[in-house]
């Protein structure tokens, strides 16, 4: 049950949003992402998979970012769990999605390009990179 304040901001449990689309350039790796909208709040969570179903994941990162009230460029970010291989994919995803959207953002990502047409190469994961970024701030307007 949501619990309405006498100003109408819902604290309550927000209906999860999750999609799937492919990476730009590997139609056989699949983005999978799992957000919740909240008034005050975003919680992100991306990963990969490919049709190869017998490969492990890790965790991934898990990172906090909230715009800077004060200097409304900057974006202040901290690691909450940190794993090396995807801590800086992760820390840009969540600075830019909190900067868009003026929202503090939770973003948890094991998302790996090493599936890719080309193995991961640097314009693969930018291309990812501006693919998920633009699926979510899409959903984000819709929603929001």
């Amino acid at each position: 049950m949501a619990s309405d304040l006498s100003n109408g901001t819902n604290f309550g449990p927000a209906a999860p949003i999750q999609l799937s689309f492919p990476l730009p350039r590997s139609p056989h790796t699949t983005v999978h992402l799992h957000l919740t909208i909240l008034s005050t709040t975003l919680l992100l969570f991306l990963t990969t998979a490919t049709g190869d179903v017998s490969g492990s994941s890790s965790l991934g990162s898990f990172i906090y970012a909230m715009p800077d009230r004060t200097h409304l460029t900057n974006v202040l970010s901290t690691p909450l769990y940190a794993r090396e291989s995807s801590l800086e994919f992760t820390t840009r995803i969540a600075k830019l999605l909190a900067r868009k959207t003026g929202k503090p953002v939770y973003v948890g990502n094991s998302v790996s390009f090493a599936g890719a047409g080309m193995g991961g190469t640097v314009e693969e994961e930018l291309e990812g990179f501006g693919r998920i970024v633009e699926v979510v701030l899409g959903v984000v307007e819709k929603e929001g």
